[in-house]
């Protein structure tokens, strides 16, 4: 019951900041604000036609296949985490929480420090192929650890793939498109994560029941493999377009 209080005092300080402290409209009204031309259609919130505009620009559509075949694998164990850790790893709900949480602490290290040091060395190219090749180097590990201890060595190298997966393809998406349908673009790469949280519980469930846990690494590994051969054939920006 404990994280239940916690999630619902946390709930209710948050509603009455937001009614309290978030203004009615953020933006002014002006008079110089620019109006749609007559006759043309409102744009809805889920416009079919602005998401398949966007996705047939040039140089869109591979970098975002990118990100969620090559993310997939790993999402799908991370999705599966809680029950492979009380399952496979034999850790009770304390021990697994620390474990979530150093993975936690790791990503924002590594995804606000090391990421962004290597960005100003390396093209995104670079980044998102070696992001790639890590993938590889750790789903093969993943296919042969036997202990939680063995996770937390790979740990390191699974955060920094995702993080160099999730920056360097949103940023190159969001360039590839107009200012004017960053936000759009921004939103089609979130989805992304709920996709997987929506198709990991049936799919991860049934390959853990079938497999165990090494099927994950070898999923990991045959799709990454497939990835980073087309990205060696794939033009990427060159070494002057920094993250």
């Amino acid at each position: 019951q404990c994280p239940a209080s916690v999630a619902l005092v946390a709930n209710l300080v948050a509603a009455i900041l937001s009614f309290t402290c978030i203004p009615i409209s953020t933006k002014g009204v002006s008079a110089d604000a620019p109006v749609a031309p007559p006759g043309r259609p409102d744009a809805g919130v889920f416009d079919l036609k602005a998401i398949s505009r966007l996705l047939l620009r040039p140089g869109v559509l591979p970098v975002f296949l990118i990100k969620v075949v090559s993310g997939f694998p790993s999402g799908l164990f991370m999705v599966m985490f809680s029950i492979i850790s009380m399952d496979f790893f034999q850790l009770d709900a304390a021990e697994a929480g620390y474990l979530t949480s150093f993975f936690g602490v790791l990503q924002m290290v590594i995804q606000g420090v090391v990421i962004g040091r290597l960005s100003s060395y390396f093209s995104e190219g670079a980044l998102l192929r070696a992001g790639v090749l890590v993938f590889v180097v750790v789903g093969l590990a993943m296919a042969l650890m036997s202990s939680v201890f063995h996770f937390c060595l790979l740990m390191p190298g699974l955060v920094f793939s995702l993080c160099a997966l999730n920056v360097v393809t949103d940023s190159m998406l969001t360039k590839a498109v107009p200012a004017s349908d960053t936000g759009t673009m921004l939103g089609l790469c979130a989805s992304v994560q709920p996709l997987t949280r929506t198709l990991g519980p049936t799919v991860g469930g049934l390959l853990y029941r079938s497999f165990g846990v090494p099927i994950f690494g070898h999923v990991q590994f045959a799709t990454n493999v497939l990835v980073l051969l087309v990205l060696w054939r794939l033009p990427l920006p060159q070494k002057t377009d920094k993250v």
